[in-house]
């Protein structure tokens, strides 16, 4: 089953770019999942394992290289790619 997951990413700290930048090339690492980005969220489609296995490996890199951060989540399980205008 395929899941459609759409992230944003608020780091606890006064300095916030570097912990985003390196999420979001965290995100991009992986091949299995596509990932989409914009001003406000990053959007990821795959396979429901390899995105939340994604997920989880990034946050806890986050964490362990950045600190704390405020993570903002919502998950459509079984989606199609082009839900209104993912594609």
């Amino acid at each position: 089953m395929n899941v459609l997951a759409e992230i944003s990413m608020y780091p606890l700290r006064e300095d916030h770019i570097p912990p985003i930048d390196d999420f979001l090339a965290a995100l991009a690492a992986e091949g299995a999942v596509e990932v989409k980005t914009n001003r406000m969220s990053t959007q990821l489609y795959g396979e429901h394992d390899a995105v939340f296995d994604l997920l989880k490996e990034a946050v806890r890199q986050s964490k362990e290289r950045h600190g704390s951060a405020a993570f903002v989540c919502k998950f459509l399980p079984g989606a199609a790619r082009s839900i209104n205008g993912y594609e």
